[in-house]
């Protein structure tokens, strides 16, 4: 039984895990290890920090690997993740014979769509998913990443990245245009992006427009509850951001929304402002109203599908 050896490098935190099986269903997580990444110089280093960890498993005994990184990929072996201060080079870092593949993060999210986390994960709206369409799969957290599963024709399932997160976010309203003048001023962005105003960033700026405090994401979560219009505009953005992504893709398959904001804070996407925004269409558009809307509650999700894509992809060339 091959040992694989995933990763999810994201801004925030960098997750690693070994995993053992030979297809995605016989999946098994031995253990798991999570570091902060501003704390490496490297990703070197951060190999390094894994090598003398518990995890029981680095680069150089595993037979497969593959590492997801929030970023845009080149030549599956390259990523200069934009939120992190060094880059990724497979031929570089890794070195050796052991078959490898770099992925975005959310191409990873999409691999665990496939993966038995997502037979785990809570439905947040009902709907009945077309199970020859594409799938949408989205998620907040340090940013906002999105991919998408395209049927292959054949049965199976293609992983499409995206860098949506960087287009620019749709405001509507006098009240919201007082938020994105707000946000200009803030950050002398020429447009607010849909990175900054769904994630944990973007919680923050919210709560700093109506309250005039600037609070840590985590404080903010604690005190949502004492704060109804901070939830319910984001849940209403994040709703936003869920229909516009499933159009795109024409999501007949479901919504799956991965990413931390969430698990963290479950009622960003159960308020009924993410329900109502997220139905919210063209009356002549009946799409959005019979697709379903799933939350993946697994933290460990991206390193499931790092894994899944391990087998797929590299287990026929050992």
């Amino acid at each position: 039984m091959p040992s694989i050896l995933a990763a999810d490098i994201g801004a925030t935190n960098s997750r690693f895990a070994y995993f053992e099986g030979d297809t995605s269903d016989s999946l098994h997580l031995v253990s798991s290890a999570w570091f902060p990444t501003a704390q490496a110089a490297s990703f070197q280093e951060l190999l390094d920090s894994l090598a003398s960890s518990d995890l029981g498993l680095d680069h150089e005994r595993a037979d497969l690997i593959c590492l997801a990184a929030a970023g845009p990929v080149q030549g599956e072996s390259y990523c200069q993740p934009p939120h992190i201060a060094w880059d990724i080079d497979l031929g570089r870092d890794l070195g050796g014979d052991t078959p490898s593949l770099l992925i975005n993060d959310f191409v990873a999210q999409a691999w665990a769509c496939l993966s038995p986390v997502a037979r785990a994960a809570q439905e947040v709206l009902p709907g009945r998913a077309d199970l020859r369409a594409a799938k949408a799969v989205i998620g907040a957290g340090s940013n906002l990443g999105h991919a998408a599963l395209a049927p292959d024709g054949r049965g199976g399932w293609v992983p499409v990245a995206s860098e949506a997160g960087h287009a620019a976010f749709a405001f509507f309203g006098p009240e919201e245009a007082a938020y994105q003048e707000f946000l200009g001023q803030e950050r002398g962005d020429p447009y607010p992006i849909a990175d900054t105003v769904v994630s944990g960033k973007g919680l923050s700026y919210l709560y700093q427009f109506f309250t005039g405090r600037k609070l840590e994401p985590a404080q903010v979560g604690e005190a949502l509850d004492s704060h109804p219009p901070t939830l319910e505009w984001m849940a209403r953005f994040y709703g936003r951001a869920c229909r516009q992504w499933a159009l795109q893709v024409v999501a007949l398959g479901g919504v799956y929304i991965a990413g931390g904001l969430a698990v963290k804070l479950p009622d960003l996407v159960r308020h009924p402002a993410f329900g109502g925004e997220f139905r919210l269409a063209d009356p002549t558009n009946r799409i959005l109203a019979g697709i379903p809307v799933w939350l993946i509650t697994d933290e460990n999700s991206g390193l499931w599908g790092a894994a899944a894509a391990a087998l797929e992809r590299l287990g026929a060339r050992r």
